[in-house]
């Protein structure tokens, strides 16, 4: 159960799951009004944030 709060409480399962929900709207609606191109850059930005975020993340882990 630890495990599972920790996890809902990450900010990288949350951008990830943002990015997930995204393209799979795209996929299945590609009448939703936002085209590829931006898209791609907010998947792009979202990826950018969520590595950003975990060598944070190592970084507070080893002092």
């Amino acid at each position: 159960m630890d495990k599972l709060k920790r996890l809902l409480a990450s900010r990288k399962f949350w951008a990830a799951l943002i990015g997930l929900a995204l393209m799979l709207i795209k996929a299945y609606r590609p009448d939703f009004p936002i085209s590829e191109e931006p898209l791609t850059g907010i998947v792009a930005l979202l990826a950018a944030y969520i590595l950003g975020t975990a060598l944070e993340d190592s970084v507070s882990a080893q002092h």
